[in-house]
């Protein structure tokens, strides 16, 4: 497997263009690499191959900026939820400092969960608690958490689920499109590492041509 350049994946597709267009159209080169076997229309078939690897590199270029926006749009949400969350978790700890029963049910006395999943469940459970028990609604009335704002933060955690699946859907699709990247990208490396060995001993006696194929020749 040819071993490209370390170059950004748009530089490489950028100079193996310029090889290509100049590999065909200098009179000089083309003479060369005809009689090397790179006919036009072998010089073609690169060139159809370079334009499939632009399309797939496109294609996983904009897959990877959806997964970015799905992301940003997941990660605020659950910040949003996190920072009501907490506000509600510290005025309930204060309601309920002397019902430990409540207190426990709420997982008011242990550390919150550190990944998103078991924090995410413990945060659903806490409004679904509240949600249901009129007596606890009635109680955290005093420090201003209302029965609206609880059916709100349900609506904010349906929200951010959604959200999730999203990104997770994105990113699956972002991770499909990389790996044809990779693939077609291992081709044209291996097409374009054939030429570029061709094109050198072609070239041999006239080094300087190297440079109008983007490759620099040291003086």
């Amino acid at each position: 497997m040819a071993t490209r350049p370390k170059f950004s994946e748009a530089q490489t597709l950028e100079s193996y263009r310029i090889a290509l267009e100049n590999a065909q159209t200098h009179p000089q080169i083309s003479v060369i690499l005809n009689e090397l076997g790179y006919t036009t229309e072998v010089i073609g078939e690169g060139k159809n191959l370079l334009t499939k690897t632009r399309e797939v590199y496109n294609l996983n270029k904009i897959e990877d900026d959806e997964t970015s926006l799905s992301y940003s749009n997941f990660y605020n949400k659950k910040l949003q939820l996190e920072n009501i969350y907490n506000l509600h978790r510290k005025k309930a700890k204060v309601i309920f400092r002397n019902d430990a029963v409540t207190a426990d049910r709420l997982n008011l006395l242990n550390a919150l969960p550190r990944t998103y999943i078991k924090w995410l469940e413990v945060v659903k459970k806490f409004y679904a608690d509240i949600a249901a028990d009129e007596d606890m609604k009635t109680k955290l009335l005093r420090l201003k958490i209302t029965a609206e704002e609880i059916s709100g933060t349900q609506n904010l955690i349906g929200e951010l689920d959604a959200l999730r699946l999203e990104y997770l859907k994105e990113k699956g699709e972002s991770q499909v499109a990389t790996k044809k990247k990779d693939e077609i990208f291992a081709k044209i490396d291996d097409w374009m590492s054939e030429f570029y060995a061709v094109v050198k001993i072609g070239l041999e006696d006239n080094p300087q041509l190297l440079e109008i194929l983007g490759k620099m020749v040291r003086s």
